[in-house]
């Protein structure tokens, strides 16, 4: 294990979940030891419902909810909702969110609803809302080299399709992923 993930633990919202790019890759870097992930069963069951909206049911949402659970059994928070009624969040349907976070002690939430987690909220309790690519890109400079393996050994498991590298950066490019993309246009000889 990463000599950093002892110390950094980040709250995945089910909106970076729900893709299977950006969840592939940040699985993939808690994988390699580069941060802790935490998430609540609320957010897994919002992810298994994302799972089925995006690919229109093709995808098994219930299997992928029990690979990301048997890959990281140690990610469940539970006991948080006693913080749940204490919060006010534009969107009170996100307090689950945030209350998760504060009982994980989460340095963030990685969510791309930046919007629905204002600093006003959040910095009380010491957690910040950032992006999947800011976090992403973040966790990457924390250590290249390990993360370039993490990424490698993810873009070797796609299967169908597999994806070379270009694909894996015009992919990540057209979902938004522009940091992590110019990362790995930059370093495709790694990867």
């Amino acid at each position: 294990m990463s000599r950093y993930a002892d110390r950094f633990t980040a709250l995945l919202d089910a909106c970076v979940l729900g893709g299977a790019l950006r969840r592939n890759m940040l699985l993939s870097l808690a994988e390699a030891g580069l941060f802790r992930p935490r998430w609540s069963s609320r957010i897994l069951d919002e992810t298994q419902k994302a799972i089925a909206q995006i690919t229109k049911g093709e995808t098994d949402g219930s299997r992928q909810r029990a690979a990301i659970e048997a890959a990281f059994p140690e990610a469940l928070v539970t006991g948080y909702e006693l913080f749940e009624d204490k919060l006010a969040l534009p969107d009170p349907g996100d307090n689950h969110v945030l209350a998760a976070a504060i009982g994980t002690s989460a340095s963030v939430i990685v969510t791309d609803n930046l919007a629905d987690f204002p600093s006003a909220v959040l910095d009380p309790h010491a957690i910040q809302a950032i992006s999947a690519d800011d976090f992403i890109a973040d966790t990457i400079e924390l250590d290249p080299s390990e993360a370039t393996l993490a990424l490698r050994r993810m873009r070797k498991r796609f299967k169908n399709p597999a994806l070379d590298v270009a694909a894996l950066v015009h992919k990540s490019e057209a979902q938004g992923l522009l940091q992590v993309a110019n990362f790995m246009d930059k370093y495709q000889s790694f990867l």
